[in-house]
């Protein structure tokens, strides 16, 4: 019989549309989770909703956008209504963005803590009465090797994946109580369409050619890659796992040793 160790768990995941995400949804659901699949693009969800139900999953393809909290409510109350409760969830939604800090755009700022921070703080209220109600609960936060260390021209998402990190630290210690644990998920440069769309942005930028700029990415790393999306997956899926219910309040790194701690 083919390992399930999944099977009848209930998992949310945002920003499901392409990249990690979308890799994250369909690994749950091979690992036997029903997947509640969201972002702002409808027809992507409706297939990659269709996906996992072909896989004898259940789905719901469900547009939200996270930094919206009358959207996330409508969001939760659409899973809630269709499945009684929530087990897994993963905030994954976010977006990257750079300029040098002098004359930042204050745009900019705003928007990187609302995508990337404050969405984490809706999505995880929005979905945290049924996980203690019923005393059991994975919430991953896919976070950033920037919530620990800083880098030129990203202040702004720094900062944001930095209070992830903060945010995951305190939410674990709150909840240990309601046998709720509560990680952050650390990739460097992933293999993805945001990492082509820095790389592009870099490149006009710099005058380098993209395949400089991914060249430079890589050598970042002391492994000379990109993390794959399937990598940031299969820790997710392992946090997931009732195995996995000693780690709280952590932040893995997936990064090929590029920051160790």
């Amino acid at each position: 019989m083919t390992d399930l160790p999944l099977r009848n768990r209930r998992a949310v995941v945002t920003g499901a549309s392409r990249g990690i995400g979308r890799t994250i949804a369909l690994a749950l659901a091979e690992a036997g989770a029903d997947v509640a699949v969201s972002a702002r693009s409808q027809a992507p969800l409706e297939e990659l909703a269709g996906e996992i139900r072909e896989m004898g999953r259940r789905s719901l393809a469900v547009p939200c956008d996270v930094t919206d909290p009358e959207q996330v409510a409508r969001l939760a109350q659409t899973v809630l209504d269709a499945w009684g409760g929530v087990d897994i969830l993963v905030n994954n939604a976010g977006a990257a963005g750079s300029h040098k800090f002098l004359n930042h755009p204050d745009e900019l700022w705003h928007h990187m803590l609302a995508i990337n921070l404050t969405s984490v703080y809706y999505v995880t209220k929005a979905f945290l009465p049924p996980m203690v109600e019923q005393k059991w609960g994975r919430i991953i936060n896919i976070a950033s090797i920037a919530s620990k260390t800083g880098a030129k021209y990203i202040a702004a998402y720094t900062a944001s994946k930095h209070g992830v990190l903060g945010l995951t630290r305190s939410l674990a210690m709150e909840l240990v109580e309601h046998n709720i644990t509560v990680n952050a998920i650390c990739p460097g440069y992933v293999d993805t369409p945001m990492t082509e769309a820095n790389i592009a942005n870099i490149a006009a930028r710099t005058g380098m050619s993209p395949e400089q700029v991914r060249r430079t990415l890589e050598n970042m790393s002391p492994q000379k890659r990109l993390i794959t999306p399937e990598e940031v997956a299969a820790l997710t899926v392992y946090l997931a796992r009732e195995e996995a219910r000693g780690i709280t309040a952590q932040a893995i790194n997936v990064d090929g040793g590029t920051v160790q701690w």
